[in-house]
């Protein structure tokens, strides 16, 4: 670790020589301008493939005068080529796009392709300060008694990350091929990509142990440790795990299925290994809902086989409107809604005789579960506008409360004088 110290003190001074310094300036000084020259109309007139161009090919430029003047440029010239490298990955960008999806495409280049790319050429940068084979002989400390270089973990974190990232694609063509082999559902051909995915990033993982210098009897103690963080830290984020997985084989709960959530009815977007993303849109709230609470917890869902979902507004008559009257007007109404149903029709029902009118349930299908309590609204001023038009009375309870004073039992001067009105 000392000799790591060092060797990062020694690049601080080739970072102040004069002409380095001056390099960095002039780069810092050039970036500003650059900033500020986007921001020009007319610069925004250009193509996307020239726009990106400019900034590198006009730093080039610079390098090469100063060169020409026999001035040291080494630095600018790397930035440029650097520079250069970035902004045909922005170009790159515009031509997967074509060909996959643009969120696929933003996932691939933020996770794998320019992380690689700026692993590299800081790499290339430190080999234009030191001998990048010296440093990673450099021992960093023992673990499990294996020393451990700058070299060996530089290597096992890379391998590491590009286990997790790069393997999502191959398990999933891998998965897609046994789905046309063997005719399992959508559900099911995710778990299996997962479980490869996972299954290839645990034999990744102990190569990379085994690299590193690893032997068996370490590789027993650090699952002996996982083992122990299951027990008593980690129990709840593996039971999820598994819980993840099972529902994704089940099919029980889909992407786009529509669950009732706290009375309230939830899309749901994304199953992951260890919580359920649902959407709820009364307010455009986000829910992550961990995978256990579905095995353990009573789930409602309106979309298990289709996504049909009958809905009931309860209304109330007055006793001297004929009830058949009032069954056809509500069916008729409902039809005229347009985001209800014409098949199946709605049905007007008689339910029960109340203390001030006569109780009525209207019953009808929607096409998007999410949707319910808009269509509910519509539906009961479509009944508003109806009742009014037709005379017909939807009464509300009244009470009238009579007071009356009881005879007293006393009598003579004590007994009280009685009123002798009645108050209503």
């Amino acid at each position: 670790m000392n000799q790591l110290f060092w060797e990062i003190i020694g690049w601080l001074g080739y970072l102040q020589r004069a002409s380095i310094v001056f390099q960095l300036l002039l780069i810092i000084v050039l970036v500003m301008v650059w900033r500020w020259l986007r921001k020009h109309p007319r610069l925004a007139k250009v193509p996307k493939p020239l726009h990106l161009l400019i900034a590198p090919a006009g730093l080039g430029v610079i390098s090469a005068f100063a060169k020409s003047l026999g001035w040291d440029a080494g630095l600018l010239t790397y930035l440029s080529l650097s520079w250069l490298g970035w902004s045909f990955l922005g170009l790159l960008d515009g031509l997967l796009q074509e060909l996959m999806p643009a969120a696929r495409v933003h996932e691939l280049q933020s996770r794998l392709i320019k992380p690689i790319y700026l692993t590299t050429v800081v790499l290339m940068f430190i080999n234009r300060l030191d001998n990048v084979n010296d440093l990673s002989v450099i021992e960093l400390g023992q673990v499990f008694g294996i020393s451990l270089t700058l070299g060996k973990l530089f290597t096992s974190l890379v391998v590491s990350y590009l286990l997790l990232v790069g393997t999502g694609p191959p398990a999933a063509g891998v998965s897609w091929l046994l789905q046309k082999l063997l005719g399992y559902s959508e559900g099911s051909r995710k778990a299996v990509e997962l479980i490869i995915r996972y299954l290839v990033v645990g034999i990744g993982v102990t190569a990379v142990g085994f690299h590193i210098g690893l032997n068996g009897t370490a590789l027993v103690a650090i699952a002996g440790g996982l083992s122990v963080g299951l027990g008593f830290g980690i129990k709840e984020v593996f039971s999820n795990f598994i819980s993840g997985i099972w529902l994704l084989f089940e099919g029980s709960v889909r992407p786009g299925e529509v669950l009732m959530v706290d009375n309230d009815p939830c899309e749901v977007r994304k199953l992951g290994l260890r919580a359920t993303l649902l959407w709820r849109d009364r307010d455009n709230a986000e829910l992550l809902i961990p995978n256990q609470m579905f095995f353990t917890a009573q789930a409602t869902s309106y979309t298990a086989t289709d996504r049909l979902r009958r809905s009931e507004i309860r209304i109330g008559a007055a006793y001297r409107h004929d009830p058949r009257q009032v069954l056809q007007l509500l069916e008729e109404t409902a039809l005229n809604v347009p985001r209800v149903l014409k098949t199946p029709a709605p049905r007007a029902l008689q339910v029960k005789y109340g203390d001030s009118a006569i109780e009525y349930s209207l019953r009808y299908w929607i096409a998007d579960p999410m949707s319910n309590i808009g269509i509910v609204s519509e539906v009961n001023q479509a009944i508003w506008t109806a009742f009014k038009r037709e005379g017909i009375e939807i009464p509300f309870p009244q009470q009238v409360n009579t007071i009356r004073d009881q005879p007293s039992l006393m009598s003579g001067r004590d007994a009280p004088e009685k009123p002798d009105k009645t108050r209503r």
